[in-house]
């Protein structure tokens, strides 16, 4: 009786621990989501005096800006100011990568603390197939699109893909499009100086 009780035990404390972890994973994303929100809504000259801090500035500002999945935030514009800004584009976008690939494990994390997270429409269906079959070939190439990458980080989530080939993924397209977006502030920043001069 006792051998055939423990073991009952333990499995239902698996459960509750099952059912526990993916709740405790969302509420904190949506803690962070509601706290990124609120202070983008509330405190948007912060984001900008985040500019100040240079380097580290690019790396803060795209991991508030992509640490929600709600807040729709063109980190893309502010990567490509600094660029034009600060004496190193590269660096930028590399400090920018870094940041946006961190901010991005909400996504994730929402998806991975339940399946019932994201609403399986069409474009839920297409992109989890797509992740399904191409894994990290397919998470690299939308990581290098700005904006849409949140519902395949949602996927990647819910299909449990490995989360540290996630997170290198992430990083290195989000860095390679941030490092083509401070090139181009910079390089454009220069054409319009040579125009106005």
């Amino acid at each position: 009786m006792v051998s055939q009780d423990k073991p009952a035990g333990v499995k239902k404390g698996g459960r509750l621990r099952n059912k526990l972890l993916p709740l405790l994973i969302l509420l904190i994303v949506i803690a962070i989501t509601v706290g990124i929100f609120y202070f983008y809504q509330h405190y948007p000259t912060r984001v900008d005096q985040l500019k100040a801090y240079g380097y580290l500035g690019a790396f803060l500002i795209s991991l508030t800006l992509n640490g929600t999945v709600i807040l729709p935030a063109g980190s893309i514009l502010i990567i490509s100011a600094l660029g034009a800004l600060l004496p190193s584009p590269i660096v930028v976008g590399l400090a920018g990568g870094a940041g946006a690939a961190i901010g991005e494990i909400t996504g994730y994390m929402a998806g991975y603390s339940g399946r019932g997270i994201a609403e399986k429409g069409q474009m839920y269906s297409r992109v989890e197939g797509w992740v399904r079959r191409w894994g990290a070939l397919i998470i690299f190439i939308f990581s290098l699109v700005p904006l849409i990458f949140d519902l395949v980080g949602i996927v990647a989530g819910v299909l449990r893909f490995p989360f540290w080939k996630f997170l290198l993924v992430c990083w290195l397209g989000r860095t390679i499009l941030y490092i083509i977006a401070a090139l181009a502030g910079a390089w454009g920043w220069e054409v319009i100086l040579r125009f106005l001069s």
